[in-house]
């Protein structure tokens, strides 16, 4: 069974930083793509950054310059460095990836790191 694990969520004033890091875990898999969303309280989730096997990413307007989304395919892990933070920036960050086992591919979801940026 793959899983993904978060860490790095917290508490930071505005303008300030914060790295987020995700792992997948388990035996006999492949990352393919991977992703962050977030979900701020009382709105849906949205997407935040992708990145792909290649290490292509694509950013929300709303984090373009500020974040920066990375990948370590040898540690299958991926980050999100966030600067510049806002308040509008607070959430739960939640990891995406999709995984291939054998010839079955499908989305696996960590369970979410808290990030609050007070103003």
């Amino acid at each position: 069974q793959v899983q993904l694990v978060e860490s790095g969520g917290g508490l930071v004033q505005a303008g300030g930083s914060l790295r987020l890091s995700c792992v997948a875990s388990g035996t006999g898999f492949t990352v393919n793509a991977m992703a962050w969303y977030r979900q701020a309280p009382g709105k849906q989730r949205e997407l935040v950054a992708t990145i792909t096997s290649g290490a292509s990413p694509y950013y929300a307007d709303s984090v373009m310059g500020r974040f920066t989304i990375s990948r370590d395919n040898v540690k299958n892990t991926v980050y999100l460095q966030m600067n510049s933070l806002k308040s509008e920036d607070t959430g739960v960050y939640t990891c995406n990836a999709n995984i291939q086992v054998h010839t079955l591919r499908y989305d696996i979801w960590g369970q979410g790191t808290q990030v609050t940026v007070s103003s």
